[in-house]
């Protein structure tokens, strides 16, 4: 089976694509994610490097966070890459559903590099990802909104039925949230060996964001484990 990374955010897409991957025989060895210049939290979801680090241990998966700024994140990103494929890895995974921009830029910068992309979400309707997300079990709070689109009562809302069927009647977002309008923390699911419980929270804004910053977190043991 080919080993490979995972282009990680700690979210419901790139949780989703580690799932899918496995299910294809592949075999995710890490889970990569860039951080802020200081490495205090992520570049993309603004979570806390220690939540994450968190996270990846309940999965079970080495997690590799890489300070950059977004001037210098592609030559950032190539670089821990080719640290990963001198280490064996032959492919990334990402998450990505729909945005060309996105898949232009990953299979432009994996031919680079010469590792083999894999995008399992790729083409999927949205409503459908998102239902698949919570039928197979997994489990995710919103972490950040873009404020133009959704207020902070929206922080810390459970990802589920409840919320596909109000989040899907607003005209101007898209359901997984793909344009940036949300974002997500995943606390459980069928990758997870361990499940996450959230504790204690705060909230504040950065620029046109509002975020959900966890400031306590633990690790429980789970009734089941996954089956992947």
């Amino acid at each position: 089976m080919s080993s490979v990374f995972v282009s990680w955010s700690g979210g419901k897409e790139s949780s989703l694509a580690c799932y899918r991957a496995k299910a294809n025989g592949l075999t995710p060895s890490y889970l990569l994610n860039m951080t802020v210049e200081d490495g205090s939290r992520s570049r993309t979801h603004g979570l806390a490097r220690e939540v994450l680090s968190l996270q990846a241990g309940a999965i079970g998966i080495s997690l590799i966070q890489r300070k950059t700024s977004w001037k210098n994140y592609e030559d950032n990103f190539k670089k821990t890459v080719l640290e990963l494929k001198e280490a064996g890895i032959e492919g990334g995974v990402f998450g990505d559903i729909d945005l060309e921009e996105h898949r232009r830029w990953v299979k432009r910068v994996c031919k680079e590099i010469g590792i083999r992309p894999y995008l399992p979400l790729w083409g999927k309707c949205q409503k459908k990802v998102i239902e698949d997300f919570i039928n197979l079990g997994f489990q995710a709070v919103v972490v950040a909104v873009k404020i133009e689109f959704l207020g902070e009562r929206w922080l810390g809302r459970k990802i589920d039925g409840k919320f596909v069927n109000e989040i899907t009647t607003f005209e101007n977002i898209t359901p997984c949230g793909e344009a940036g309008e949300y974002h997500t923390l995943v606390t459980d699911g069928p990758i997870f060996k361990k499940r996450m419980r959230i504790v204690e929270t705060k909230t504040h804004q950065r620029g046109e964001q509002r975020f959900l910053d966890i400031s306590r977190c633990i690790l429980e043991d789970k009734d089941y484990l996954g089956q992947l």
